[in-house]
């Protein structure tokens, strides 16, 4: 009878909470195949999984300090000159990583996009949907440096789907790539459920500061123009939940997976950003939507206009939305789930020890 605890490190990055809600599936994979996850992270990433997960061990990583640009046309340079921080807090995930390995026995290591998280010691794997990371002309430079990171770990899962249709495009896929992919099909924390409905909308904020609140106000002026029952997720993970009734609108700071699961199915039509995570989300859920790109987010931008060309879900840019742009949505098909089958036991095979 085998007694070893089987730890593996699973570490998303803190950037939105798209990375750490995509964790969830694998964490609780792990628990259903005999190992025992431990979460690193830091700022709202960690503060959700810790919600999700109280009985998991949770330890701090260092802040990569993302901030967004208050305008969109910055992105770029203010993501430039957030790089010594960001380069410095790489090399203390190194550090304290090593550390890790030899005093929680690790037997491997997730890591959703935290450069840093890495041992040579242990197999390990960088999960990303951006093998190709979109920067405007700078991409070609971007998109080499990523790579040349990701080559070091043993292998690279991609959330998507190796062949069309998938949800990724030309973020997720490469024509001649010099390291071991694995597409895993899509994930998402969320199923779909037979609800009656209670909303006519759902507005979905997510992602960091201060654009959050840019679109929040944005949003909340427009919302009170529609026409029907609306919930609005603020996505402000705080520690106690508040609710606040204001007219057609309910409002949240923000929601646990499982409400989330309810109100989206609840809900006829979602208005959000369309961040990878949330559009993963959407297909598991077969929802109806409208997204809002994060201004200057070139990831954002594409996923935004790929799914729009599939006559999938349109969008608009965050100066130019108006609630009636909700009507075009019924020209939309909407997002389809994927059939999954992916095999955790035959992926987690890569950390089986002899």
């Amino acid at each position: 009878m085998e007694t070893t605890t089987r730890n593996i490190l699973v570490a998303p990055l803190n950037w939105g909470i798209g990375h750490a809600t995509r964790c969830i599936p694998i964490i609780k994979a792990l628990q259903q195949n005999n190992f025992n996850p431990i979460i690193a992270s830091d700022g709202a990433a960690l503060a959700i999984l810790k919600k999700e997960f109280p009985e998991i061990l949770c330890l701090e990583l260092p802040s990569y300090e993302i901030e967004y640009a208050k305008n969109g046309n910055h992105f770029k340079w203010k993501m430039l000159k957030n790089m010594p921080a960001m380069i410095d807090a790489i090399l203390n995930e190194k550090k304290i990583v090593k550390k890790w390995v030899k005093k929680y026995d690790l037997y491997g290591i997730i890591s959703d996009n935290r450069l840093g998280v890495f041992s040579k010691k242990i197999p390990c794997v960088f999960m990303t949907h951006q093998l190709n990371v979109l920067t405007g002309n700078t991409s070609w430079l971007t998109s080499k440096l990523h790579q040349a990171t990701i080559k070091k770990f043993n292998e690279c899962w991609v959330p998507d789907f190796q062949k069309n249709p998938n949800l990724s495009g030309k973020l997720g896929h490469l024509d001649h790539p010099d390291f071991k992919i694995k597409y895993i099909g899509a994930l998402s924390r969320l199923k779909k459920m037979p609800l009656p409905q209670r909303y006519d909308l759902m507005v979905m904020l997510s992602g960091p500061e201060p654009q959050r609140s840019m679109l929040e106000e944005r949003l909340f002026e427009e919302s009170l123009r529609y026409d029907g029952k609306v919930v609005f997720v603020k996505g402000k993970i705080e520690t106690e939940q508040k609710v606040l009734q204001y007219d057609n609108i309910t409002f949240y700071n923000f929601m646990n997976s499982e409400e989330l699961e309810k109100t989206f199915n609840e809900s006829a039509l979602v208005l959000c950003r369309s961040g990878y995570t949330t559009i993963m989300d959407l297909s598991f859920l077969n929802k109806k939507a409208f997204f809002i790109p994060t201004p200057g987010q070139y990831e954002q931008e594409y996923l935004a206009k790929k799914l729009k060309k599939e006559g999938l879900v349109p969008y608009a840019k965050q100066e130019d939305f108006r609630i009636e742009n909700l009507l075009e949505v019924d020209l939309y098909k909407g997002l389809k789930p994927f059939e999954n089958k992916t095999s955790w036991k035959q992926l987690f095979g890569l950390f089986e020890r002899e």
